[in-house]
């Protein structure tokens, strides 16, 4: 069978919302410090503290919403340990992530004026494992109250006058698990509890996510929507992707051809995931009022030898950008359903963007990923059929190609195709119906190794190129699509 793609570029299926481009960054290894938080002293370049060749290459991706403080690290945060002078805050022992001292240097006020640097919205997540409804209700104060009270307040005095906008809050996170060990019919009591204290300031709306569910564990799903479906805006979904198993994930770098298709096949497993969570939440909620909030995806690997196994430190290869346009794809796919999705994480740590080192940074081929696919955000998803051959090796099956398609606000078409494909070229025939092409430009990234990546000392190993290997004949394309690779093709 061919590969081809029909694309009715006047026919659209739903708005792709730009937060499914969301990054998550975690008080989780060197993610936080040495990544994003240099200090004001540190010799490295910063603004007010935050790293300032990270913060440019980051702005370059129109990052629209940014989660924090974790993961398993937010049901153990106190916020108030890190407000007031710098000196004075409370240190703390990182019990989840490698039992290093935190020094709460980097806390609300500067997690805030990141997301300011950054023109990104702030998604906060709450204690719910190790505290209390005051403690949230009070954070909340301290954030979004404009007027006089306690923890408005003190706000001020700590250097901020007016309050913040703050719309994306979360109640808990995996409280299946490192959040509490919870049943979901306790959580789901729990989350009843602690939401109605999650208040709305003023003119301030927050938009409330519940704790959700592990993987296919569609039992949590059902207890939640069916007991706090009226009281919640979002619910999460996390899934990574570990080729090995969750004990022994694999290397990030020198991993086989049988890993390449366990990786993939796994990648493709996001769809149904989606799909299982999606159908129980439409019983509840057949109107799609609810967003399936996916905030922690991506590739998660053993760490890089010789680091610290609680700092999540891996190298990242080509292997990851297909991972994370596949991803994307299936996402636009259920652009009904999905409004939010945060990969984990923004640097240095798991499926990062950037990768640190003293004051050298790198790229990575997933940043690049991120990069290529910010047309698609906030576009109108347009009708695709894809027809495509199907890989099976080492008794894994995956297609050889996904895509996806949208129109942005000027017209302009956006076509995204990867191929899962490690070893072969393959053609693609995309027939665009309903325009007349009068433009056409490509972007692509790829390369000749299935675990090229980019090093210190060799950063541009594997960079975004000029795609040219099509050929047009009226509104049909001939895309000669090389093997492990990701492509985005403009069209005016």
């Amino acid at each position: 069978m061919s590969n081809k793609l029909i694309v009715n570029t006047d026919i659209t299926e739903g708005k792709i919302n730009k937060n499914i481009y969301g990054h998550f960054a975690e008080h989780l290894g060197r993610g936080i410090y040495e990544g994003l938080w240099v200090g004001e002293d540190s010799s490295i370049p910063n603004i007010k503290g935050i790293r300032k060749d990270v913060l440019d290459a980051l702005k370059k991706l129109n990052i629209p919403v940014l989660r924090w403080p974790g993961g398993c690290f937010a049901d153990e945060y106190h916020w108030k340990d890190g407000v007031g002078p710098r000196e004075q805050r409370k240190r703390m022992v990182n019990t989840h992530w490698g039992g290093v001292v935190e020094n709460n240097h980097f806390g609300t006020h500067e997690f805030m004026l990141l997301c300011d640097l950054l023109e990104t919205e702030p998604y906060i997540c709450g204690n719910v494992g190790s505290g209390s409804v005051q403690e949230m209700s009070e954070w909340v104060e301290y954030m979004t109250f404009d007027g006089e009270s306690p923890m408005a307040n003190w706000r001020k005095e700590n250097g901020k006058e007016d309050p913040w906008k703050l719309t994306y809050f979360g109640v808990g996170n995996e409280n299946w698990g490192c959040g509490g060990n919870m049943r979901p019919e306790y959580y789901a009591d729990l989350y009843r509890r602690y939401q109605t204290y999650v208040r709305n300031y003023g003119d301030n709306q927050i938009y409330r996510i519940a704790g959700g569910a592990n993987v296919d564990d569609f039992h949590w799903t059902e207890v939640l929507m069916r007991e706090a479906h009226h009281l919640m805006d979002g619910l999460s979904l996390h899934y990574y992707v570990h080729p090995g198993g969750f004990e022994n994930k694999g290397q990030a770098v020198d991993f086989s051809e049988e890993e390449w298709d366990i990786t993939m096949q796994k990648t493709m497993y996001m769809e149904e995931l989606i799909r299982k969570h999606g159908t129980i939440m439409d019983k509840y909620d057949p109107e799609k009022r609810i967003g399936m909030i996916i905030d922690e995806w991506g590739a998660w690997y053993d760490v890089e030898p010789g680091t610290n196994p609680g700092f999540l430190y891996q190298q990242n290869t080509i292997r990851d950008a297909v991972v994370a346009g596949v991803h994307f794809n299936i996402f636009h796919d259920h652009c009904d359903r999905v409004q939010m999705a945060n990969i984990a994480q923004m640097v240095n740590v798991i499926q990062a963007m950037i990768l640190t080192e003293g004051d050298k940074m790198i790229l990575t081929p997933t940043y690049h990923v991120f990069e290529l696919y910010k047309v698609h955000q906030n576009a109108e998803k347009l009708s695709l059929n894809v027809r495509t051959d199907t890989i099976i090796e080492n008794d894994q099956t995956y297609p050889t190609v996904s895509a996806t398609a949208s129109k942005a606000q000027d017209g302009t078409i956006n076509i995204s195709l990867c191929n899962l494909d490690k070893d072969a070229r393959t053609p693609v025939d995309i027939d665009l119906r309903g325009i007349e092409v009068k433009e056409i430009s490509g972007r692509i990234l790829t390369a000749n190794e299935m675990n090229a990546k980019n090093t210190f000392e060799q950063p541009e190993n594997v960079v975004p190129e000029k795609f040219t290997s099509y050929s047009q004949e009226g509104n049909t394309l001939q895309v000669e699509l090389p093997s492990k690779s990701v492509l985005v093709l403009t069209i005016k």
